[in-house]
C-alpha cells in the first residue's frame, strides 16, 4: 500500500494482513473510521460446481435463492447448457431476453420437474399424456396448448407453450425446490455453437446472477415436437430421436412443409 501501510503474509494459510502506518492512523482520526469496500464479485462467487448426479442441497438452494431474487441463472440440462429465470417474475423474463439478445417475438419454453406439473400449464388429453410419459424426462421440448396459468409473455400467437422435463438432476432439483417452473432457453448465441464449458457462460452472457457448473455440456439442443397437431410434427430435430414421430407424420402430408417453415421461424 502506497503511503498507507504495508502488506505482510500471515504465519498460517498464507493469510494477508494489512499493517496500518501512522499516516493511515492520522487519516482515520481526521475523517473517522474508513469503511471497507464490499468485496468485488468474482467468477469464484458466481460459478458453483455441482455434482450432476447427486446435487448438493446447499448448492441447489443457492440457485433457488438467486431465482427467487429475480436473477437469471445458467445451468446444465440433458442436452446443452440453459439460461433461465422464475416463471412468475416478468422483470426477470425481460432480463433473460436482454441477456441473450433475443427478439421478443421468439417464444420461450419452461422447465417442469416432472409430469405432474405439466397439466397445470398445458392442456393434456390421454393421447398427449401417453406421449409425454413415454419420452419424458428426456431431450425433448413438446409444444402444447397453454392454459390460463401460463403468462402471456410465454405464449405464442397460437396460444401454445413449449415444455421441457430434462433428464438431469440438477435443474430438476432446482425447479422442484423453487416450487414453480423455470423459463428456459439454450445458452447459445444465434449462429454460434452452444457452450460446452460452464465458465464460458459468464463471459458470453453478461448479467447472470449464478452459473451451476455440472461438467461438460452437450452440443445438440433438444428436439422440438408439436403435439397440438395430428399427427405430431417435428419442428426441430435435435438430441431426441424423431423416428417414431416421422413415421407417424409423413413429410408428404399436405401443408406440412408450410407449417414446418412457420414453426421453425418461431422456435429456432
Amino acid at each position: 500500500m502506497r503511503g498507507n501501510g504495508r502488506v505482510t503474509s500471515g504465519a498460517t494459510g498464507g493469510a494477508i494482513h494489512v499493517v496500518r502506518s501512522r499516516s493511515w492512523s492520522r487519516a482515520s482520526a481526521r475523517f473517522g473510521t474508513v469503511r471497507a469496500l464490499p468485496p468485488l464479485r468474482t467468477r469464484e462467487t458466481m460459478l458453483v460446481q455441482v455434482n450432476p448426479l447427486h446435487p448438493e442441497p446447499r448448492k441447489i438452494q443457492r440457485a433457488v435463492d438467486a431465482l427467487a431474487a429475480g436473477e437469471v441463472i445458467g445451468y446444465p440440462t440433458d442436452t446443452v447448457y440453459g439460461l433461465g429465470c422464475d416463471i412468475s417474475n416478468k422483470k426477470a423474463a425481460d432480463r433473460l431476453y436482454q441477456i441473450k439478445g433475443m427478439d421478443r417475438a421468439q417464444p420461450l419454453a419452461f422447465i417442469c420437474p416432472d409430469l405432474s406439473e405439466i397439466a397445470k400449464y398445458a392442456i393434456v388429453d390421454n393421447q398427449t399424456y401417453r406421449i409425454l410419459k413415454r419420452f419424458l424426462p428426456g431431450p425433448y421440448c413438446f409444444i402444447l396448448e397453454a392454459t390460463r396459468e401460463v403468462p402471456r409473455l410465454l405464449q405464442t400467437k397460437r396460444k401454445t407453450i413449449g415444455i421441457r422435463v430434462p433428464n438431469h438432476e440438477v435443474i430438476r432439483n432446482v425447479v422442484r425446490s423453487l416450487g414453480r417452473p423455470v423459463i428456459s432457453t439454450t445458452a447459445q448465441r444465434a449462429g454460434a455453437d452452444p457452450h460446452v464449458d460452464a465458465r464460458e457462460l459468464d463471459d458470453d452472457f453478461s448479467g447472470l446472477g449464478l452459473v451451476l457448473d455440472g461438467g461438460a455440456g452437450g452440443l445438440v439442443p433438444a428436439t422440438v415436437v408439436d403435439l397440438t397437431v395430428q399427427p405430431p410434427m417435428v419442428v426441430r430435430e435435435g438430441a431426441g430421436s424423431v423416428e417414431e414421430f416421422v413415421d407417424e407424420a409423413p413429410r408428404s402430408l399436405r401443408g406440412m412443409q408450410t407449417d414446418m417453415r412457420r414453426l421453425k421461424e418461431e422456435w429456432s
